[in-house]
């Protein structure tokens, strides 16, 4: 979510309050929800976010125009409304009136421009930023040269990029301080009848300009300079070790009943324990510990275990050899025993996968069928390859975040590849925010690793054109098929809710075809909770922790 990339750790994941010199800060709840989120951010700039654990502290700070429900469907969030013209290629949000930020200052729609064109600038760089791509002006200016362009043509593109904050009555706003700047109206470069969705995103959040600039680099890292506009208010920031939440006393939905503190626990051994010892109040469940939690009469009652949002692949880097070679890939997917992975290994929590959209998701394909276990077509493919057979094969290593647990699962791995396959595969266990740096970049992406996408809405949409077109996040392991982004192309521009979907379809056939990537199991949500912890809102897409799709609903009663 939401969606996002997710790493994988346990393989289940897993400065005070600033205020402005007119506002009251409110007395802040007795009360602590205290969450194991895992792998600390490897950043919490919302315009160059892209990770499930990213994503969930940026959520805690903002909010965007629109923003999802407990059903998961696309509501009004600081816009009041939005509507489209009648092909769907001018987008007008009109913003709620009096919207604060947590220090009691004016937001205006001149403060969304500004971080939407943040998001395209390519001087930015974001993980996500091709999402917005939609918008007119926005792929030439995102793409740009930075190194033979001049700042006379980048400014030029920037100036074509159609995203504008007017008054009431059409004229352009002047600054942040203008009071009746309440609308955003942005022109899209063909119909894209799902992106008032698209701007519930955090790439959208409207961090304040003059902030970041403050703060140079890493200006995220200072509670200080994340002032934000949703729930929570990030009060103080440990990297690595914890960070605390406290209720946003603007924010317009109300303000929240519990603070929330973060901590970053990789081991979900050690979370279990420390969780069992009442240091945790929110903890993922790890596939080790799922039968000591259903057979203690206590744990078992806080077990929430319920489907979620995730595929995740073997991923294969198509410009590392030998998986170049689609008969290579092929070969590694069919001898990827899914089944046994998800009963030996995830203990039954998960459930395997030959497809990218998960069950209960619209595009979800039944019928797919291809690239399952099959051990000696998995042979057959080797031999039919460049390579011809196993001992011609590159070397090949297999890298993951590292923790006790995990090095036994990949272990696992390697050694079925070895019995399935008849081939060697090294491991390498990296540190897991390097773990996560590492799969950003095409240039550091490995070979063989593993790595998750979890839906930041409901729509094939989000799975197929935010994934797979040529420059968003396959391009990561050198993926890029011309007549896929095609169709896609033509899916995210049909009105047509029934021909959309049918194109929807043949694309995910498109994508499969050339097994890019070995599908490899969907996700459940599995998390202890303790009993005094309540009004949790569930939805599949709680990839961070249980609830953050609402905390203004959690009290906790003790």
């Amino acid at each position: 979510m939401r969606s996002k990339l997710l790493v994988i750790v346990s393989l289940l994941m897993v400065a005070s309050m600033v205020l402005g010199a007119c506002a009251k800060a409110p007395a802040a709840p007795s009360q602590t929800l205290r969450v194991n989120l895992g792998t600390y951010p490897d950043t919490l700039d919302p315009q160059k976010s892209s990770f499930v654990n990213e994503i969930a502290h940026l959520k805690m700070i903002y909010e965007g125009l629109t923003r999802l429900d407990a059903n998961l469907e696309t509501v009004a969030g600081a816009a009041e409304k939005w509507s489209y013209n009648a092909d769907a290629t001018v987008l007008t949000f009109t913003l709620r009136a009096n919207l604060k930020y947590s220090d009691g200052s004016l937001l205006n729609a001149k403060r969304f421009e500004y971080s939407i064109l943040r998001n395209i600038d390519p001087t930015t760089a974001g993980e996500y930023a091709s999402i917005t791509d939609d918008i007119a002006g926005a792929t030439e200016w995102r793409s740009a040269d930075l190194a033979t362009a001049t700042p006379e043509q980048l400014a030029i593109l920037k100036s074509n990029v159609q995203v504008k904050a007017t008054d009431g009555g059409g004229v352009a706003c002047t600054g942040y301080d203008q009071k009746d700047c309440n609308t955003l109206v942005i022109g899209l470069k063909q119909p894209a009848p799902y992106f008032h969705t698209v701007m519930s995103l955090w790439v959208t959040y409207p961090a304040k300009q003059e902030l970041i600039e403050q703060g140079g680099e890493s200006w995220y890292t200072d509670p200080a300079l994340q002032l934000g506009n949703g729930p929570m208010v990030l009060s103080t920031l440990e990297p690595t070790v914890s960070a605390m939440f406290t209720p946003n006393a603007n924010y317009w939905r109300g303000t929240a009943k519990v603070n929330i503190e973060f901590r970053y626990i990789t081991d979900s051994a050690v979370s279990f324990q420390a969780y069992k010892n009442g240091e945790f109040d929110v903890i993922p469940l790890g596939a080790e510990d799922f039968a000591t939690a259903q057979n203690d009469a206590t744990l078992a009652s806080q077990i929430l275990n319920y489907p979620g949002s995730c595929t995740f692949a073997l991923m294969f880097h198509q410009l590392k050899e030998p998986f170049t070679d689609q008969k290579v890939r092929e070969a590694f997917a069919y001898a990827l025993d899914r089944s046994a992975w998800v009963t030996d290994i995830l203990k039954g929590l998960g459930n395997p996968t030959l497809t990218w959209i998960p069950k209960g998701f619209p595009g979800y394909d039944a019928q797919e069928t291809r690239w399952g276990f099959d051990p000696a077509a998995a042979k057959q493919a080797i031999a039919d390859s460049s390579y011809g057979s196993v001992d011609k094969l590159p070397p090949i290593t297999l890298t993951f975040s590292d923790t006790p647990r995990n090095r036994t699962r990949y272990e696992w791995l390697a050694a079925k590849y070895k019995e399935v396959l008849g081939v060697d595969m090294a491991l390498n266990p990296v540190e897991s925010t390097t773990y996560t740096a590492l799969t950003k970049d095409i240039n550091t992406a490995p070979q063989v690793y593993i790595l998750g996408w979890c839906a930041d809405y409901p729509d094939p949409q989000n799975w197929l054109s935010v994934y797979w077109k040529t420059g968003a996040f396959g391009e990561r392991i050198g993926y890029t098929n011309p007549t896929l982004d095609a169709k896609l192309a033509e899916a995210d521009s049909s009105t047509d809710p029934t021909a959309r979907m049918a194109l929807y379809a043949q694309a995910q056939t498109m994508l499969t075809d050339t097994a890019p990537v070995a599908f490899f199991w969907n996700n459940m949500n599995t998390y202890l909770v303790q009993s005094y912890v309540k009004g949790i809102t569930q939805t599949p897409m709680d990839s961070g922790w249980p609830g953050d799709i609402d905390p203004l609903t959690i009290t906790i009663e003790k």
